[in-house]
């Protein structure tokens, strides 16, 4: 058995009912998020949203980084953006270790010195957060039309708030 048999099955079985061939590929909410790539977080189900409703921008953290302004800058311009939420989330792992022990993880993990690799950690959450609101509204390519707001997403309760 291959290493991705199991998913490579399940993909099979979703490609039997799938039913979005020809989808334009637009937000058809005019919604963009960028949020961590933590497995409990389901960006369309918290918000309402449904398939093609959304551009969704991933990473560690949830940071707005070079990579996520390119993506929004897109969204705004080619794929029908017109709202951006940025949301980190509650227990993250990038939120409550210091850059020093994830080094420590990851090295002992792999047994090697891995302090050449940052990893940036969030020592202030709502700082970080403001931060990543801001330099979303002050980037020359995305227009002052589109809405951005700074979320924190509860992984216990299921529930937004918005502080930014």
């Amino acid at each position: 058995m291959g290493d991705f048999d199991d998913l490579l099955k399940a993909n099979r079985d979703y490609a039997d009912t799938f039913d979005q061939g020809g989808f334009d590929g637009k937000a058809h909410a005019g919604v963009a998020i960028v949020t961590c790539m933590d497995s409990r977080i389901d960006p369309l189900r918290m918000l309402g949203l449904h398939y093609g409703d959304a551009k969704i921008f991933r990473n560690p953290g949830g940071r707005v980084t070079e990579a996520a302004l390119e993506a929004l800058v897109l969204g705004a311009h080619l794929l029908n953006v017109d709202r951006i939420l940025v949301i980190p989330h509650t227990r993250c792992a990038m939120a409550s270790s210091t850059e020093a022990e994830i080094h420590d993880k990851i090295g002992a993990a792999v047994g090697q010195d891995v302090t050449w690799h940052p990893f940036h950690v969030i020592a202030d959450q709502k700082a970080a957060l403001a931060e990543d609101v801001r330099k979303v509204t002050s980037h020359p390519l995305i227009p002052d039309s589109v809405k951005v707001g700074g979320f924190i997403y509860d992984v216990d309760t299921g529930l937004l708030s918005q502080e930014v």
